[in-house]
């Protein structure tokens, strides 16, 4: 079973578009094993988008996240990342397929509405810098045999 990190941005927060994301996850049968609503620290902001320190847009990504609270997830499910990549669409919301989140709620890239680890190794290192061991869930759902085959 695959867990990701999944991240409501200040501005889907702002939006009040938590309930839709949930929603979306929920019907296509993944399980949530983690939230929290949160204030992103200059700290934690900065680990988590390490990889992009010295690009133009970093600066502004870590003003962004910051600027506002976030909803922090953990879902899990088998292919849970590309499953989730799917439902959410493409970074840029205007090449998003329809149905997906962004297309349906967003028009540019700097407010594109959720995070979504990009690979199953990315997941795992982000669930463990947002989320305690300890906060994480362990739990089944008698609709699971109808939504995962194993």
């Amino acid at each position: 079973m695959e867990r990701t990190l999944v991240l409501v941005k200040p501005d889907g927060v702002q939006r009040g578009l938590i309930g839709e994301v949930i929603a979306r996850f929920e019907r296509r049968g993944l399980r949530l094993v983690a939230a929290k609503f949160i204030q992103v620290s200059q700290t934690l902001a900065e680990t988590h988008y390490a990889e992009h320190k010295g690009k133009p847009f970093y600066d502004g990504l870590i003003s962004y996240i910051t600027s506002a609270p976030v909803m922090a997830m953990v879902w899990e499910g088998p292919q849970a990342v590309a499953a989730i990549r799917q439902t959410v669409g493409s970074t840029k919301p205007v090449e998003a397929a329809p149905g997906t989140i962004r297309h349906d709620f967003g028009l540019e890239v700097g407010r594109n509405l959720i995070h979504a680890s990009d690979k199953p190794e990315t997941g795992e290192r982000e669930v463990a810098l947002w989320f305690k061991k300890e906060e994480l869930v362990e739990w089944g759902r008698e609709v699971d045999k109808w939504v995962f085959e194993k």
